[in-house]
């Protein structure tokens, strides 16, 4: 059974991921995701890169080098109309404080954009990017349009997902299902363009 790195500790980002690839197995053989700290390896990689790929190479690469393992990574982030398309590849950093938490997070922003009119239109993008022990760097990527609301909805998500309403469905991420999110969400999107080529690399 070949393993797969996915380089992220967060637990909601995994279950995600993990999700998707029960939904979507290899026609052959078995892969075996792991995390960082299954494999024992404790890295803390400087997300500078300008571009949702620069961070997610920056990730992959890293642990691919420490592990051994074909590794995946993604980076993804909130881009905003009223503000220009911010906080974007600086969603996680928004804050200037380095401790703040994803409640910190969606009130600072909402706290930016309150001088404009509603809606909020907004997008989530993501960027997903597996690196191979032999040097090779794939990429894929997907996105979700919605819009920010000011009240925070649901506790299924994460970051910005309560104050991220999907208009079809007239509820925020953080409302729907992992079922529901798997479906068209930013980062399912990007992993599902990329399992083919991914799965082509354990066979």
């Amino acid at each position: 059974m070949g393993k797969l790195l996915i380089a992220s500790n967060n637990p909601g980002k995994l279950s995600e991921i993990e999700a998707i690839f029960i939904e979507n197995p290899p026609e052959k053989g078995k892969i075996r995701l792991v995390s960082p700290a299954q494999v024992g390896i404790i890295l803390d990689v400087d997300e500078n890169g300008e571009t949702y790929a620069d961070n997610a190479a920056l990730k992959a690469v890293a642990y691919c080098q420490a592990s051994g393992l074909i590794t995946l990574a993604d980076d993804s982030g909130l881009e905003v109309d009223a503000l220009d398309g911010a906080p974007g590849v600086h969603s996680h950093r928004i804050s200037p404080d380095p401790d703040a938490s994803d409640a910190d997070r969606r009130a600072l922003l909402l706290k930016l954009l309150r001088p404009f009119p509603r809606p909020w239109l907004a997008r989530f993008r993501c960027t997903v990017a597996i690196s191979t022990p032999e040097g090779g760097l794939f990429y894929s990527g997907g996105q979700v349009r919605g819009e920010i609301i000011p009240e925070e909805r649901g506790a299924n998500g994460f970051g910005y997902d309560p104050i991220f309403l999907v208009p079809e469905l007239g509820r925020t991420m953080a409302e729907l299902t992992m079922e529901e999110k798997n479906r068209l969400s930013h980062r399912a999107r990007a992993l599902r363009s990329a399992l083919p080529g991914l799965y082509a690399l354990y066979e």
